[in-house]
Formats: C-alpha cells, sequence, structure tokens
C-alpha cells in the first residue's frame, strides 16, 4: 500500500501510532453507538440546490499553474513545462494535462481567486475543511479541529439515508475533516480498503470472513437472550443495557440491509463503466461515490494525497494528472448521463496553491495567495471562471474570495444556513460561518 506523505512527515499510520485513530473517522458500532445523544434544531436554510456533495481533496496543495491557471506569459522560472490548452469554453485554459476536463469545461465552474492567510497543511487544511480559521497558530504537520467540518456538518443538518451513515470519508480521513463539539456521531465512516481490489469488503458492513448468514443470527439472537435476562435480573442497569442492545441492533441491522450491502457492491457495475473511471485506487473510489449518493448519502470527501510536490513536480504530474483528471471528467460525464449531476455538488481543490517560483529542486512551495478551485454540477452554473489572479499567478487580484465564501457556497446548495449558530454542549455559540455570504456566480 502506497503511504503519501506531505512535506510535515505524517501518515495516516504515524496518527494511529500516536493515538489519533479515533480522529481518524469512526467503525460503525461506534457512530450508531453516539447516535443517541444527537439534537437538532430549527432555522431558516436557504433553497436546496444539491443533495450531496462530492469533495476531491488533493492533499498537499495543488498548484494552480499546472491545473486550471496556466500563466504562459510569465517568464519561464514561474510558467514552468507545461503549455495551456484550449477548453470548450472560449476564452478558458487549463494546463495542458488536464485534456479530459477540458473537453467538459461547459459543465465545469473554475474559481480562481481564493485566498487566505494560512500557509502550512495544518491550518490551510482547517480552514478550508471547515471555513473558520484556526483560532491560534498551528503547526505545518497538525491535526486540528477548532471547528466542525463541512461533511460533519452536512451529517448533522441534513441526516443519513436508511440504513447507512450520512457522511464518509475515503480513504481516510482529512486531518481537519471532524466533527469537533457537534460529537463524534457526526466524524465521517472511513472506507479505507482498495476498492479496485478482488474481493473487496467495506469494514463494519460485510460479515466477517467464515461468519455465515445462519451463525450471524444466531448470535444475534443469544445476545438478545442474554440482554433480555440482564434487563430482568437488574432493574437499575436497565437502561444502559438497552441502549447498548439497541446499537447492536442498529449495527445488525446495517449489516443485513440491502440498500447499505447494494452501495457498496461495487462489482455490480459493468467492466465498460469501471474502466471509464479508470482501474486504479481513485478511479474505483470515485465511482463508489457515485453509488454512495445514488443511496441518498449527503456529503463524500475522497481525500487523495500526494500533492506536496516542492520537488520535481512536472514528472509527478505527468505520471499522475492524466489518469486522475480522467478519473474526475469519468464522475461528471456518469453523473451527468444519469441525469444526477443538477442534484449533486462535486469540487476539486487543497489546502492552497504553490508558490510563482518554480524551486532550485524543480518543484513549487506552500502559497495561500492565490489558489483553484474547482465546481461542478448541484446547479452551478458551467463554462465560467470566476475571479482571475495577476499575469504572473502571484495573488489573487479580481473578485477576491475567502474560505467563508467557499463553505457558504457549498453549506448553501445543500440547503444548509451558512449564518446559522451552533452550539457546543457546554452552551458556547458559534458562528456555522463567521461570513455567511456564498459565491453568487454559483448560485445559479
Amino acid at each position: 500500500m502506497t503511504l503519501h506523505r506531505n512535506c510535515a512527515g505524517l501518515t495516516r499510520r504515524d496518527c494511529l501510532q500516536l493515538g489519533l485513530g479515533g480522529l481518524l473517522g469512526t467503525g460503525l458500532t461506534d457512530l450508531l453507538r453516539l447516535k443517541a445523544t444527537a439534537s437538532s434544531s430549527d432555522g431558516t436554510a436557504p433553497k436546496r440546490q444539491a443533495k450531496a456533495c462530492i469533495l476531491i481533496w488533493l492533499d498537499g496543495g495543488p498548484s494552480h499553474y499546472e491545473t486550471f491557471d496556466p500563466k504562459p506569459e510569465a517568464p519561464a522560472e514561474i510558467r514552468g513545462d507545461f503549455k495551456p490548452i484550449a477548453t470548450q469554453t472560449p476564452g478558458m485554459f487549463f494546463s495542458e494535462q488536464m485534456v479530459k476536463l477540458a473537453s467538459i469545461s461547459n459543465q465545469l465552474a473554475i474559481v480562481r481567486s481564493i485566498r487566505h492567510d494560512q500557509g502550512n497543511h495544518g491550518a490551510g487544511n482547517h480552514y478550508m475543511m471547515t471555513g473558520a480559521p484556526p483560532r491560534i497558530p498551528v503547526g505545518c504537520g497538525a491535526f486540528v479541529s477548532f471547528h466542525p467540518s463541512l461533511g460533519s456538518v452536512t451529517a448533522s443538518e441534513r441526516g443519513a439515508p436508511a440504513g447507512l451513515p450520512a457522511y464518509f470519508s475515503i480513504p481516510s480521513m482529512t486531518r481537519s475533516g471532524g466533527p469537533n463539539f457537534l460529537g463524534a456521531k457526526y466524524a465521517p465512516f472511513v472506507v479505507d480498503s482498495n476498492p479496485n481490489s478482488p474481493g473487496f469488503r467495506v469494514r463494519d458492513v460485510a460479515l466477517p470472513a467464515g461468519l455465515s448468514e445462519g451463525r450471524f443470527t444466531t448470535r444475534k439472537d443469544v445476545r438478545k437472550s442474554v440482554d433480555s435476562m440482564l434487563r430482568f435480573e437488574d432493574a437499575i442497569a436497565a437502561d444502559p443495557v438497552k441502549a447498548q442492545d439497541e446499537h447492536y441492533t442498529q449495527s445488525y441491522e446495517l449489516i443485513s440491509s440491502t440498500a447499505a450491502q447494494a452501495a457498496f457492491d461495487i462489482e455490480r457495475e459493468p467492466e465498460r463503466v469501471r474502466q471509464a473511471y479508470g482501474r486504479d485506487p481513485f478511479g474505483q473510489r470515485a465511482l463508489l461515490a457515485r453509488r454512495l449518493v445514488e443511496a441518498g448519502v449527503p456529503f463524500i470527501t475522497l481525500n487523495d494525497g500526494g500533492w506536496d510536490h516542492h520537488t520535481k513536480l512536472f514528472d509527478a504530474f505527468k505520471n499522475k494528472m492524466p489518469r486522475f483528471e480522467a478519473s474526475i471528467a469519468a464522475l461528471i460525464e456518469d453523473l451527468s448521463q444519469r441525469g444526477m449531476l443538477d442534484e449533486t455538488l462535486v469540487i476539486v481543490l487543497g489546502e492552497f496553491g504553490r508558490t510563482p517560483q518554480v524551486n532550485k529542486d524543480g518543484g513549487r512551495d506552500h502559497w495561500s495567495n492565490a489558489m483553484s478551485v474547482m465546481f461542478a454540477g448541484g446547479g452551478c452554473p458551467g463554462g465560467q471562471v470566476i475571479g482571475a489572479t495577476d499575469r504572473k499567478g502571484f495573488a489573487a487580484v479580481e473578485r477576491v474570495l475567502s474560505p467563508e465564501n467557499f463553505a457558504s457556497t457549498i453549506y448553501s446548495k445543500l440547503g444548509i444556513d451558512p449564518g446559522k449558530i451552533l452550539y457546543a454542549p457546554n452552551g458556547r455559540p458559534a458562528h456555522l460561518v463567521s461570513d455567511p455570504t456564498p459565491i453568487r456566480e454559483l448560485m445559479g
């Protein structure tokens, strides 16, 4: 298995060794166990334009120059090795590795002018994943959660479909993708196995190998009898035992749910569809995300590592980008052909852009003054570029936007009021987004 590291040198395995596994998403039984503590609040929400969001996170910070904002008129040490290519949209140019996405630019909206002041991975990730800047300085390798993530808020506000969690993160959780004070019930359900592998199975959803349905049912019946005896024998312990029994019942119902089993049975897909998405881990995860949207899941994050290109950026893009962007284009086209794109918001971004100058190692370093974000579907008018950076790509200079505007757009699209005030268990109020202004050009 490939372990993607950014410049902080941290991997998911490192976090588990540091005892941070609980921050990386929950198992199903733990997720359901916390359901009883959830609370809801009333509020006026904007008109919903999308039923679901697939957020494709390019962890490490992808270069805006080598993706959606090439600078052909800049000096060689800034423009890099790649040439711009025309898209379907007059006047819109992408980097030459983005061939498939260029061919469907009429369905894309590119925001080139989001900027912030958090130039390290930990802080930048938090700001873009929550719409809230970190309250204190954090290190480049930090896993921080000062505010609920976009996915956790969506899970809390929108609820889950029958038999499935409301928020998935595949194959791991982003470092600020957790629920904070909303509680672990709204942490993402992590699918860390590879859907491109033969015999793909999802933990906590498939029956363990060697355990037949008959034996599984028998064990459930035995537990039911034991729990009934405990409740009869000890009235004082009745409520905790009943609650525990209900959590196991919910787990059993999900495992035995035909809807849940169908969502993860990726082998039901025709081989031509699987080939279109790409027969690699990312391509099949994108296909799995589409199947989860079909099952009613409102928020899915595809967390793809390896975008922190301080060295050999151009070689890395040549090797990875053609297949990667083709998988994203296949997802958008598939959603469109199935009549799902208008109600599914697809977003591609990372925590920041990259430096204008190519460094001595053939890479670009962290740069939060400019970044590009791709939107498709969910009622976003396609074939448009929003905002601009200067001629050399140093900074956003036209229609300058913030992570707050980005988060408010997602919430508004999903029918969630970005101006809502949330309350922590201790009663402390927190604005969902401090500036609840969505990007108007994306609102349709």
